[in-house]
C-alpha cells in the first residue's frame, strides 16, 4: 500500500438492465451486444448474477472476451444464508479463477446484510470464509455498523483483505462514515441516498436515486485519500434504475479528470 499514483477505476454494479435501453444502450442493440457496448465505455463492472446462482467455469469464458476488470459477488450461500459448505466454496473459486486470466479479476465482493451483526460467532464464520477464499482478491462489505471498529480493520489488514466503503442514506441503524483501506484494493460503492426505501424497499426501489454533481464532489477528498493508500481504487455505482448509475459514473469520471487537469 501507499502507492502515490494509484489508478482509480469507475464502473457500475451490473450491466444487464432492460431500462438502460434508451438512456445508455441503443434501442436497436441486441442484449447479446450489451457487454461489448459497456466495455467500450467503461473499464470496470461488478457482476451480480453470481449472488443468485453459483457461477460455472464455462459461463465465465464470455467475460474474458472484453477488456474489462470485474468484481464478482460471492454467492448468497456464503453471505446471506451463511452455509459453511467448503465444497461449494471450492466450486466458486474454480469458476471465478477463470477471470484471473489476463488479470480480469479485480475483486470478489462479499456483501453481507444488516442481519450479519458483529458477534464472536460471526467473526469466526467470517474469518473461516475468507481463509477458504483466500486465493482470490477479497473485499468485504458490511451493512451492520458494529463491524466498523479498529480490531476488525486490523484483522483485514493483516490478511490483505479489503473493505468496501459505501455511500448510503443517513438512517437509524445505518452505516457510519469511515475512511479506511485495508489492502492494496480500495473499494467504494455508491448505493444512493433513498432514505424512504432503504429499509422497506426492494432491490430496485432501495437504490433508486440520482446523485447531484455536488454530492459526488463531496467525495473527492476521501477518494484521493483512498487512492493514496492503495494500488487500485475501484468505484461502483449501484443506483441502477433508469441508467442513473451510468450518468453518475460518467459524472464522477469527469470530476476526477478535471481535478487532475487543474493540478497539472
Amino acid at each position: 500500500m501507499g502507492q502515490k499514483e494509484a489508478k482509480i477505476v469507475i464502473g457500475t454494479s451490473g450491466f444487464s438492465y432492460p431500462d438502460w435501453k434508451g438512456p445508455f444502450y441503443p434501442k436497436d442493440l441486441s442484449q447479446e451486444k450489451w457487454l461489448e457496448y459497456y466495455a467500450a465505455h467503461f473499464e470496470f463492472c461488478e457482476l451480480n448474477f453470481s449472488y443468485y446462482r453459483m457461477p460455472q467455469e464455462k459461463q465465465m469464458e464470455k467475460f474474458l472476451e472484453h477488456p474489462l476488470k470485474y468484481a464478482i459477488k460471492a454467492h448468497r450461500s456464503m453471505t446471506h444464508d451463511r452455509i459453511p459448505a467448503k465444497a461449494a466454496r471450492e466450486d466458486f473459486i474454480k469458476a471465478v479463477s477463470m477471470l484471473q486470466q489476463d488479470e480480469h479479476l479485480s475483486a470478489v465482493l462479499l456483501q453481507f446484510p444488516y442481519s450479519f451483526a458483529y458477534s464472536p460467532e460471526n467473526r469466526i464464520y467470517l474469518n473461516e470464509l475468507l481463509q477458504d477464499l483466500h486465493p482470490l482478491p477479497l473485499v468485504v462489505e458490511f451493512r451492520h455498523p458494529a463491524w466498523i471498529k479498529a480490531s476488525v480493520f486490523q484483522e483485514l489488514k493483516k490478511n490483505d483483505w479489503g473493505i468496501s466503503l459505501l455511500d448510503s442514506p443517513k438512517v437509524s441503524g445505518g452505516m457510519p462514515d469511515f475512511n479506511i483501506v485495508t489492502s492494496d484494493i480500495a473499494y467504494l460503492r455508491f448505493h444512493g441516498r433513498n432514505q424512504a426505501n432503504w429499509w422497506g424497499g426492494d432491490n430496485v426501489s432501495r437504490y433508486d436515486y440520482e446523485y447531484s454533481r455536488e454530492e459526488l464532489e463531496e467525495w473527492l477528498p476521501r477518494i484521493t485519500s483512498m487512492a493514496q493508500q492503495a494500488k487500485t481504487t475501484y468505484i461502483s455505482f449501484n443506483n441502477h434504475a433508469r441508467g442513473q448509475a451510468i450518468k453518475n459514473a460518467n459524472q464522477l469520471k469527469s470530476i476526477i479528470n478535471n481535478t487532475k487537469t487543474k493540478k497539472l
